[in-house]
């Protein structure tokens, strides 16, 4: 996304409307266009990332739109109807960068009077969706091309791709003695505690890497392309801040034996509630852990917290208000709800869940105690609520809000790397401390290369 939309973003004032237990978005006065007016181009982006590349057009009202793809070469065709060329949507043109990994190039032109034309050339056969988000947020009216290769990357080979990514080999197949005494160091040295379950030894394979049981945590950096997240007085983003600390998580964990951390997003890109709490249980992780960076009205608010989802109710009101302000992230993210999987809602909403819940609980106790040692607790206890990325029915999930990126204290130090270091370091011995208490059950093996 260039840089001047990213300024005009953060220039946009956000008011979020606390009252009782509802969250209220403010909308763009773009929104009140009437819908007779033809719509105008206010802004275009692209989010491009290995799993799809998203292309979203801002207007200030409705418009007609059809589309369809060519073959020989790979092109996605979308016509617009009723509007003008103009300068900004000419612009798409310099936004495609040189390795984006599905689109090529794209060209903007007038087909007939009252149409454009836009022509996308692809890197690879796709399988697009194109819809309209409604004004919400410091947004307008947004026509989206969502272009996913036809053929999805899978998640646990960007893992063996990863520069983080460690191949176990034979001399790694056990928890080392050393390894051992840490995890019962975090412990606290309690003599009847359980220590890490020793994983099956690693196959013999001719020198290739072969997966066997290792401890899988995935890593989830709150929101991301479109959803900037909360933005700081200081004009920080959520969505950055997040990335920069699950990295740096995501290093600390990879260099331990026998465990190994996915990300949900690996950079500035869109991924909807459902397909973070998918990909976890794909690559059937151990652990599921979202990443975040709070904002309130007032400034001097502070602290950090941890989350786990309520089956009842939440635990307090802030909880409540935090749980659907994190969950409206899919309105400002955008979604195509037409994709939604039915009956995968009903399992995430359905299932019961109190065993998970209850090993979430035990996980966000121990992180919570790890980040009390470098930050201000906001509550001295792990908090619930009903937020919709927690809702793996099978997997200990837990939300950290890191600090208070609207307190511009919290804010400065949130983009200090020390302090980033710091907090992951805290977060990955909280995390320990958790396995060494709880060694994660036996499962089948994930993944194989002979």
């Amino acid at each position: 996304m260039s840089e001047s939309a990213e300024e005009r973003l953060a220039g946009r004032r956000r008011l979020i409307k606390f009252a009782g237990a509802s969250l209220f978005l403010t909308v763009s006065p773009v929104s009140r266009a009437s819908a007779n007016r033809s719509p105008g181009v206010l802004a275009v982006r692209i989010w491009p990332a290995p799993e799809y590349t998203r292309v979203t057009i801002e207007l200030s009202a409705p418009l007609k739109y059809t589309h369809f793809t060519v073959k020989n070469p790979d092109r996605l065709v979308v016509d617009l109807e009723g509007i003008e060329l103009t300068s900004v949507l000419e612009s798409l043109s310099r936004k495609v960068l040189p390795d984006d990994p599905n689109i090529k190039l794209v060209r903007a032109g007038r087909y007939k009077p009252g149409v454009v034309r836009l022509v996308m050339e692809l890197k690879t056969e796709v399988a697009p969706q194109v819809f309209e988000l409604a004004p919400v947020g410091d947004y307008g009216h947004r026509l989206v091309l969502d272009v996913y290769p036809s053929t999805p990357p899978d998640p646990l080979l960007s893992l063996l791709d990863s520069k983080d990514w460690q191949a176990p080999v034979e001399n790694r197949s056990g928890i080392t003695a050393e390894t051992r005494a840490d995890a019962i160091a975090e412990a606290k040295a309690d003599a009847n505690s359980p220590q890490l379950a020793e994983p099956r030894p690693a196959s013999k394979s001719r020198g290739r890497p072969v997966i066997d049981r290792l401890v899988t945590i995935t890593l989830d950096p709150g929101h991301g392309g479109e959803d900037p997240g909360a933005i700081g007085r200081g004009g920080s983003y959520e969505k950055h801040v997040t990335l920069a600390v699950a990295k740096r998580l995501r290093a600390k964990i990879a260099a331990h034996p026998n465990m190994r951390a996915v990300l949900t997003r690996e950079s500035d890109f869109f991924v909807p509630l459902g397909d973070r709490v998918r990909k976890a249980r794909r690559i059937q992780s151990d652990l599921f852990v979202s990443i975040h960076a709070d904002a309130f009205v007032r400034p001097d608010a502070n602290g950090s917290s941890v989350f786990v989802l309520s089956e009842s109710g939440a635990s307090s009101s802030a909880a409540r208000y935090l749980a659907q302000k994190e969950n409206a992230s899919d309105l400002i993210g955008g979604v195509n709800i037409d994709t939604k999987d039915p009956v995968l809602a009903r399992t995430l909403l359905d299932l019961s869940q109190t065993a998970t819940i209850s090993d979430s609980l035990k996980l966000g106790k121990a992180v919570l105690g790890e980040i009390g040692g470098i930050n201000r607790l906001h509550k001295a206890s792990v908090e619930q609520a009903g937020f919709a990325v927690l809702k793996a029915p099978d997997i200990p999930s837990i939300l950290i809000e890191t600090a208070f990126i609207s307190n511009p204290e919290e804010e400065k130090r949130l983009n200090d790397d020390a302090y980033q270091d710091k907090l992951a370091e805290a977060i990955f011995s909280g995390i320990k401390k958790y396995l060494a208490m709880n060694p994660p059950l036996a499962k089948s093996t994930l993944a194989r290369l002979d």
